[in-house]
């Protein structure tokens, strides 16, 4: 069997050598000639546990191809993934710019029947609007080849979408015709082999479902943050409340943690498309756009203790951020709370040096000289003024106090992910804040 996948970004790429690994024979595409060569070479643009072994092991077993070519990808194809972005226009909406470009170069090149799915995250209609650009080339083309539209969205985790993707909580597919079911059982067939459900639906509920789900868990984010402010305020424990709800099996143990608030690439943008998708259907989706607010605020509630703690005076305080990413085991820095920080101290006459395990090389691209970096954790709190733990990578978990208090001006800790004990800091006299505890 044989499928190409357009865009080579996080979710094409990862699709696109799981698929791989399963036997399929698979061409990514992508116009970007230098990630193109880059990935032909062994190069691997973004990060994510295990996919540079994956990618290289399915090169070498001549099962992975990649090309800037999209005519050449779909000789023989069977089906098509478009896996390119879609980000948010000015006004919340998801920018299909990038995928309706995809299915009018496929509309120039098809010549037998396939499935054109989406795996973007598409608003309602995106099928639609992908099957009239695909109809137009060919009817250019004087040609009636038939051809289906699905929708196959993703629900990858950064930082474990290998795992995700071959062993999925549930594939969801719409489709229009058996003929596209049959094909796309075909595909997916490895993977329902110890028993994960595919779920087949109409097109219009398959792109809603990706939405929807991102949403739910966005939502979740905030109501624990939103819960935090106000155990702060009561003198109550946001760790204690969530143990306490998370043994509800109605309610789950996931998603339920404060924090600073979520980033990366989807929920952000994926609430903003929702949220606009309903005005344009004259609905206010009023607890999402509440989740929004939310969010929006927590990203500046360690900014405010931090303020709060050296009342007002921030000129020439020197900062140390560990964790720069969105969350840990990935590189991904889109919309992420450290960003928003870094800003509000550079603002206030702030320094600030920084040191993440990965995102070092993002973190240079979106913030340039303005901050200092580190290749060490430890060599970042030299002559530091205070400590911010805004992502919670693992390495960071366990303290090494007597070399803090021997690197730092003061023992100050801003733990943004609350990854550290209370009584633990208090015995080593530190002086701690998290987030919806004392």
């Amino acid at each position: 069997m044989k499928i190409s996948i357009v865009g080579t970004g996080y979710v094409g790429l990862v699709s696109g050598t799981c698929f791989a690994e399963t036997g399929i024979t698979v061409t990514c595409v992508d116009l970007d000639k230098k990630k193109i060569d880059g990935l032909n070479n062994g190069i691997i643009p973004i990060y994510e546990p295990g996919l540079e072994n994956m990618v290289n092991k399915n090169v070498s077993k001549k099962r992975l191809f990649f090309t800037t070519e999209i005519k050449e990808s779909l000789k023989d194809c069977e089906a098509v993934f478009i896996a390119v972005g879609t980000p948010p226009d000015e006004d919340g909406s998801a920018d299909l710019k990038y995928v309706l470009s995809v299915a009018k170069e496929i509309g120039r090149y098809i010549n037998n029947y396939m499935v054109i799915v989406t795996k973007s995250t598409v608003p309602i209609g995106t099928a639609k609007k992908v099957k009239a650009e695909i109809k137009k080339e060919l009817e250019k083309r004087n040609l009636n080849i038939p051809f289906d539209v699905a929708s196959n969205p993703e629900f990858l985790k950064e930082g474990d979408a290998i795992n995700d993707f071959l062993k999925p909580d549930r594939i969801v597919v719409g489709i229009e015709s058996d003929r596209a079911k049959k094909l796309l059982k075909k595909l997916y067939k490895s993977f329902l082999l110890n028993g994960h459900p595919i779920l087949f639906m109409d097109v219009p509920s398959a792109e809603l479902t990706k939405y929807t789900a991102n949403s739910m868990l966005a939502t979740k984010i905030s109501f624990m943050n939103d819960i935090a402010n106000l155990c702060e305020i009561v003198g109550a424990d946001i760790n204690n409340v969530r143990r306490g709800i998370g043994s509800d099996s109605r309610i789950g143990n996931k998603f339920i943690y404060a924090g600073v608030g979520y980033g990366g690439s989807c929920f952000p943008k994926d609430v903003k498309a929702l949220i606009k998708t309903a005005d344009e259907n004259s609905y206010s989706l009023r607890i999402l756009k509440s989740v929004e607010d939310v969010n929006d605020d927590q990203k500046f509630v360690l900014f405010s203790k931090i303020k709060k703690h050296f009342n007002g005076n921030l000129k020439g305080k020197k900062f140390t951020i560990w964790g720069l990413a969105f969350k840990p085991n990935t590189d991904d820095m889109r919309e992420a709370p450290s960003i928003v920080i870094i800003n509000e101290l550079l603002n206030a006459g702030a320094k600030v040096v920084a040191y993440d395990p990965v995102a070092i090389n993002e973190a240079k691209r979106k913030l340039g000289d303005k901050i200092e970096y580190s290749e060490d954790q430890y060599e970042s709190l030299i002559d530091t003024d205070a400590l911010l733990v805004v992502t919670e990578w693992s390495e960071f978990r366990v303290l090494k106090f007597k070399l803090l208090e021997k690197l730092m001006n003061e023992k100050l800790i801003f733990d943004g992910r609350n990854i550290y004990e209370k009584e633990e800091m208090k015995e080593n006299n530190f002086t701690y804040y998290s987030i919806g505890r004392k």
